[in-house]
């Protein structure tokens, strides 16, 4: 996997800053519990991999890593509360975390190896999560495991950062969103449409946005 580049970090860290203040002008200091949420993210990741055994599951390797796109959302606005809203020493200490590859971690009296199936990398960063510890290299090993690279990752995190911003204008705090489209959630329409544009067009986020724009009200009209 190729390592985090230190612009790539930043424009995250930024775009994270934007999206969170259209939710809460003051999120920096509103005590939100970010890491909570990864813990949640990962039990939907799981069950978009598959994990029951009592039941016959088809793993849906795509949706699993917008998944953990949204966890990257989560850790990003995290290490933001940690800096207090410093972009720059935020940008510095996750590229210190994700390169070079961590092989393990220490939880819970044992060493954990970072070359695990999925699942078990899904579970290790849940459970770090739920005593409140942000490891980026576990999630970086999660990303290596759904075969994606900090270019693919950089990516996928701008559209869905633009999803995030698209359902925040159109009512999503309020209730008023409409998820399902034409019976398939949005994330789904959002790999669609990621995969008609071009990613390295300086337009691409504009474009996905019209685009999305477009397939909802045809729903809502």
């Amino acid at each position: 996997m190729n390592s985090l580049q230190r612009e790539q970090a930043r424009q995250m860290l930024v775009l994270q800053g934007q999206m969170n203040a259209t939710v809460n002008e003051q999120w920096l200091t509103a005590d939100y519990p970010f890491l909570r949420a990864v813990v949640v993210e990962v039990g939907e990741a799981l069950d978009h991999l598959g994990w029951k055994w009592w039941k016959k599951q088809e793993p849906d390797e795509a949706q699993a890593s917008i998944e953990l796109i949204d966890i990257l959302h989560f850790m990003l606005s995290h290490e933001l509360v940690q800096t207090k809203g410093d972009v720059e020493l935020a940008a510095d200490r996750l590229v210190a975390a994700s390169a070079p590859q961590q092989p393990s971690v220490y939880l819970d009296g044992k060493v954990h190896h970072l070359n695990d199936d999925p699942r078990t990398l899904f579970e290790l960063l849940a459970g770090l999560a739920a005593i409140r510890r942000s490891e980026l290299c576990v999630l970086e090993a999660c990303f290596r495991s759904m075969n994606l690279t900090w270019d693919q990752v950089y990516i996928h995190y701008v559209s869905k950062n633009v999803l995030n911003i698209f359902r925040q204008e159109h009512g999503y705090k309020d209730g008023s969103y409409v998820k399902e489209w034409y019976g398939q959630e949005d994330n789904v329409h959002l790999v669609e449409i990621v995969s008609s544009l071009n990613p390295a067009s300086s337009g691409f986020s504009s474009d996905l946005k019209r685009q999305l724009a477009q397939r909802y009200e045809a729903i809502t009209r």
